[in-house]
């Protein structure tokens, strides 16, 4: 076993434990399910004794993670991000397509945030990490935790549903102007609300419509699935589209347009953009009115 990293925890102000406090400390472990596992297989100390999911953590602490020797990579992956906003709590991302936002993958947004991200000058700053998910294929806005009480504050917005998301898609064929999708996914609950905000003629698709969507819940592949089920798929969605009406090279026209929240830390009510990709653009503001779907 290699010591890999420490953590030496700063003054808390309640006693918390450590699988709730470690999530981000590391970047061997960096993800809540990651840290179990670690805690699992017994490669964290504190203080010198083997941790578990039920040690807690008052403050002062040495944290110690271990890794089985001949799990390090020598690999550093180099990969510039586009920064929207940053301060010592949290960082707003832009997020490209056809990248990862977490997972045991090489390329992943995760491991490309810290050489992205200034490091927090606040005592508890840690490994920067996503408190959300956006599809592979997705573009857009990416909020990030810059300090173990920024990620579990932040990751506690979205369970209470208090971050307002926008999305925008581009999809095909007639729809109503607005409307509400309650389709269940997966046996769950789900709702998206949309309103058609343009709408330009094709020849190949006969319409295609720039649609603002305001999902309430997060299920997986939500929007494509809802868009799919009422017979508008987004464009280049080659898992949900209609067969002989998938775009195929041009990837999938979805994009986390903002966020919106009351910062935890500030208590001051933000509100971050990512502005359209430009292939969305080439569809909406065509130069002469001439687009190639």
């Amino acid at each position: 076993m290699n010591l890999s990293e420490i953590h030496t925890v700063p003054k808390i102000p309640a006693p918390i434990r450590l699988q709730e406090y470690g999530v981000g400390i590391f970047i061997a472990a960096s993800t809540k399910s990651a840290l179990k596992k670690a805690l699992k297989k017994n490669l964290i100390m504190v203080n010198g004794i083997i941790a578990t999911t039920a040690t807690l953590i008052h403050g002062g602490e040495q944290i110690e993670l271990y890794i089985p020797k001949g799990d390090s990579t020598k690999r550093k992956l180099v990969f510039p991000l586009k920064v929207l906003f940053e301060d010592d709590h949290l960082a707003v991302i832009h997020k490209p397509a056809g990248i990862l936002v977490s997972g045991n993958s090489f390329k992943t947004m995760a491991k490309a945030l810290e050489q992205n991200i200034r490091k927090s000058n606040l005592p508890d700053a840690t490994i920067p990490q996503p408190v959300h998910r956006l599809d592979y294929a997705t573009t857009g806005i990416l909020l990030v935790g810059k300090t173990s009480s920024s990620i579990r504050a932040l990751n506690k917005l979205f369970e209470e549903k208090e971050v307002k998301k926008i999305y925008y898609a581009i999809t095909i064929g007639e729809m109503n102007p607005r409307g509400k999708i309650t389709t269940e996914i997966d046996g769950k609950k789900s709702e998206s609300k949309y309103t058609i905000s343009k709408t330009v003629p094709s020849k190949k698709f006969g319409k295609l419509n720039l649609v603002k969507l305001k999902p309430k819940t997060g299920r997986r592949h939500q929007l494509r699935k809802h868009l799919s089920g009422i017979g508008n798929p987004i464009l280049g969605d080659a898992a949900y589209g209609i067969e002989n009406l998938i775009l195929k090279g041009k990837g999938l026209y979805l994009h986390a347009y903002s966020l919106n929240f009351i910062h935890p830390f500030t208590n001051k009510k933000v509100s971050f953009k990512d502005e359209f990709p430009q292939r969305f653009k080439k569809i909406f503001i065509p130069k002469n009115n001439n687009h190639h779907f």
